[in-house]
């Protein structure tokens, strides 16, 4: 159980972010619910204090520092500390790398890997400081595999992975994790818009032959955050239904 601890879980009004949130709050986690799309918001919250009533909902631009500060603070103010980071807000501008615009592929990179740098940057001084703290960083099965007319994302969570294992040996004697889960074909909003026969490509990589559920990525994120892998730093997670095997 996470006993009243608070998370923080950015992208969290849908798909991966909400299931997190949800199976956080499930094991005694108050938590922060965070997008930029703050009609979404109220929603996502309702069903998060159903389970965990303190917490709280917080539109956010990952792209931008004050945002994030403010983000940080306003939680901080809430609650004084923050427990657990779940960065998994990201974006898809796909495109093949000869016909990529420099403005897809800054996009991606600022979503999906610098705002990253920013947000925990942020909240790890707190969590040395309480000698606690756990984060968990979603990255992708692509990082690993490369995927054509991704090289934008597949560089971001490829990039994040690196950071994941870095920041993991700097803070591991302050008490603090840092982890990473490589989703594979996950049935969200992003996979959903996918053309069927790009689906059916994607299915036809996957050994077990199925997509995979939001929930069995929040599992593990759950897992990672308590304390039974108090002694798991600077690990990436398959969660792809056999679609890639390290």
């Amino acid at each position: 159980m996470l006993n009243d601890q608070v998370a923080l879980v950015t992208g969290s009004t849908g798909g991966i972010g909400r299931a997190t949130a949800l199976a956080l709050a499930r094991l005694g986690a108050q938590v922060v619910i965070t997008s930029n799309e703050p009609d979404r918001i109220p929603e996502a919250l309702e069903e998060v204090r159903h389970l965990a009533p303190r917490s709280i909902g917080i539109e956010s631009d990952v792209t931008s520092t004050a945002s994030l500060e403010r983000l940080v603070q306003t939680t901080l103010e809430q609650f004084g500390r923050i427990d657990i980071l779940v960065n998994n807000a990201g974006i898809t501008r796909d495109n093949l790398l000869v016909r990529m615009k420099d403005e897809e592929w800054d996009q991606v990179l600022a979503v999906n890997l610098t705002s990253i740098f920013h947000l925990t940057r942020l909240v790890v001084k707190s969590m040395m400081k309480a000698r606690y703290g756990r984060i968990v960083n979603v990255s992708s099965v692509v990082a690993a595999l490369g995927n054509p007319g991704q090289a934008n994302y597949v560089a971001a969570k490829a990039g994040l992975i690196g950071l994941t294992k870095t920041l993991a040996r700097e803070v591991a004697s302050r008490g603090v994790t840092v982890n990473c889960v490589a989703p594979g074909f996950i049935a969200t909003r992003m996979t959903e818009s996918l053309k069927a026969e790009v689906q059916q490509a994607m299915l036809a990589q996957i050994p077990m032959g199925v997509m995979g559920q939001p929930e069995d990525v929040a599992g593990v994120i759950a897992f990672l955050v308590s304390e039974q892998a108090r002694y798991i730093t600077g690990a990436t997670i398959p969660v792809n239904g056999g679609m890639y095997m390290s």
